[in-house]
C-alpha cells in the first residue's frame, strides 16, 4: 500500500510540473540587475509583461494564453520571463514588493498607460520593443513576439532609426505598420502622416485607410481628402465616416476651447479620453454657430448638436441632454451611429431618475435594437440589455425582466451579472 501511495504521489507530482511548464516560465527571486545577467550569459532576450491586479485583459491572456503550450515553447526558448506588476495593493507580497521601485522606473521611462504592456529588452538591457494591449489569440500572440527577435521587425529599433532621420517611403510604410502591431496609438500619427507625406496618389486604397487612421488634427494631409474626396473615403470605410472624422477634428479645435475655457483633449490607450478646461458657465449657441460658419459650414448644424451633447452630458444636465440626443435620433439629416445612441440611452439609465428622460431613451432604444436585431447577435443584445434596464428603471418591471431573461437566454444562461441584475428586478431592488 505504501508503494502504491508512493507511486500515485509521484504521479500527481509529475502531472504538477508538467502542467506547470507547458506555459510561460516566469522567473522569479531575481531583481532587474541579476535579470539583466543571466539574459547575457544565455544569450537570450528579455521579455516583461506589464500587469496590474485591476486589469481585466491582463487576468484573461495570464489565464488563456500564457499557460499554452506552444506559447510556453516559444517564450520559454528565446526570453528570459518576468512578470512586473505595476499598481500596489495592500495584499502584495514580497516578489511584488522587491519589483516596487522597478516597476515604477519602466512606468516613467517608457510611458505606460495601457494594460497589460508587454516589454522586450535585448541581452543588454536595452529596449527594442513593445506591444501595447492583449492578444486573445495565441498565433497571433506569438506572431507579433516574433518580431521581438530581428532588428528589422523590433518596434523600438524602427522607430530610434525614424528619430534618426530615416524617412525613405518604403521605411516609414514598415515603420507604420509595426506601430499599429504594437498598438502605439500615440505615434501612429506622427509616422503614418509621415509616409502620407511622400506619396504622389492619396487616394489609393492603402493611403485612404491611412488617412482615417492617422488624421488627428485640420493640418494633417489627410484632412483635405476627407473634406473634398468624401465618396471615396466612404467607398472604403463606409457612408459618412469621412464626415465624421472631419466632424471630430473640428470639434476638437473649435469646439472644445469655447465650451470648456483652456479646454484640450488627451487620448489614452484603450481608448480612454479625458477632457481638461473649466467648462463655460453660459453658452451661446449662436456665436459658437459662428465660429464654425467661415470654414465648415456647411457641418455647423450637425457640429453644433454635437457640441450639446457633450456640454450637457459634462454639466449633468439631462434635461437638455435628452433633447439633443432626441434632435440627434430624429432630426439628424445623416444616419445615426446607433453605438453611440445606446451609450446616450445607458447615461440616461445611471444618471437620471426623469421620467421624460427615462421614456425618451426607451424609445431610442426601442428604435436602434429593432433596426439591429437581423444584423448582429452581440449589438443586438447589449441594446436589449440596455432597453431591459431603462423599462424596469421607469417602472416597467415586467418587461424590463422579460427582456434581460432574453437576453440570458440567448447567452447561455451562464452569465453572472445578468443572474445578479435579474435576481435585484425580481426583488424590486436598485440596479443602477
Amino acid at each position: 500500500m505504501r508503494r502504491i501511495l508512493t507511486i500515485c504521489l509521484l504521479l500527481v507530482t509529475s502531472f504538477a510540473t508538467a502542467q506547470k511548464s507547458t506555459g510561460i516560465q516566469f522567473l522569479q527571486g531575481l531583481n532587474w540587475v541579476q535579470i539583466k545577467e543571466k539574459a547575457l550569459k544565455e544569450n537570450k532576450y528579455i521579455f516583461v509583461d506589464g500587469f496590474t491586479t485591476w486589469c481585466g485583459p491582463c487576468r484573461k491572456m495570464a489565464q488563456e494564453i500564457f499557460p499554452q503550450q506552444k506559447v510556453g515553447e516559444f517564450f520559454n526558448q528565446n526570453f528570459i520571463n518576468v512578470a512586473v506588476q505595476f499598481d500596489v495593493t495592500k495584499n502584495d507580497n514580497e516578489e511584488v514588493k522587491n519589483w516596487y521601485k522597478e516597476a515604477k522606473t519602466f512606468n516613467e521611462k517608457y510611458q505606460i498607460d495601457l494594460y497589460p504592456t508587454y516589454l522586450f529588452f535585448n541581452s543588454q538591457g536595452e529596449l527594442i520593443h513593445r506591444i501595447n494591449g492583449a492578444t486573445f489569440n495565441a498565433n497571433e500572440f506569438i506572431a507579433k513576439a516574433k518580431n521581438a527577435l530581428e532588428p528589422a521587425t523590433q518596434y523600438i529599433t524602427l522607430k530610434q532609426q525614424f528619430k534618426k532621420g530615416n524617412k525613405d517611403p518604403n521605411f516609414l510604410l514598415a515603420l507604420t505598420k509595426a506601430t499599429q502591431r504594437a498598438n502605439d496609438s500615440k505615434f501612429i500619427p506622427i509616422v503614418a502622416n509621415a509616409y502620407l507625406g511622400t506619396q504622389q496618389n492619396l487616394l489609393t486604397e492603402e493611403n485612404l485607410k491611412l488617412i482615417l487612421l492617422a488624421t488627428t488634427k485640420s493640418t494633417d494631409v489627410g484632412f483635405k481628402v476627407l473634406r473634398n474626396h468624401a465618396a471615396e473615403v466612404d467607398a472604403i470605410a463606409g457612408k459618412g465616416k469621412s464626415s465624421e472624422k472631419v466632424r471630430t477634428i473640428v470639434f476638437d479645435e473649435v469646439m472644445l476651447p469655447y465650451l470648456n475655457i483652456g479646454g484640450k483633449k488627451t487620448e489614452y490607450g484603450g481608448g480612454m479620453i479625458a477632457y481638461e478646461g473649466k467648462p463655460r458657465v453660459n453658452v451661446d449657441w449662436e456665436e459658437a454657430r459662428n465660429k464654425l460658419l467661415p470654414k465648415y459650414g456647411d457641418l455647423a448644424d450637425e457640429i453644433i448638436l454635437e457640441a450639446k451633447l457633450f456640454y450637457y452630458r459634462e454639466r449633468d444636465n439631462w434635461p437638455q441632454f435628452t433633447k439633443a440626443v432626441s434632435a440627434y435620433v430624429y432630426q439628424s439629416g445623416n444616419s445615426i451611429n446607433r453605438n453611440k445612441v445606446d451609450s446616450y440611452a445607458n447615461d440616461i439609465f445611471v444618471f437620471s431618475n426623469d421620467t421624460t428622460c427615462l421614456n425618451a431613451a426607451i424609445d431610442w432604444s426601442n428604435k436602434i435594437y429593432l433596426e439591429v436585431k437581423d444584423e448582429n447577435m452581440q449589438t443586438y443584445l447589449q441594446y436589449l440589455f440596455t432597453l431591459g434596464n431603462l423599462l424596469y428603471k421607469s417602472g416597467k418591471k415586467e418587461p424590463g425582466i422579460a427582456n434581460l431573461e432574453e437576453v440570458l437566454h440567448k447567452v447561455g444562461g451562464k452569465d453572472e451579472r445578468l443572474i445578479k441584475t435579474i435576481a435585484k428586478m425580481k426583488n424590486g431592488e436598485k440596479t443602477w
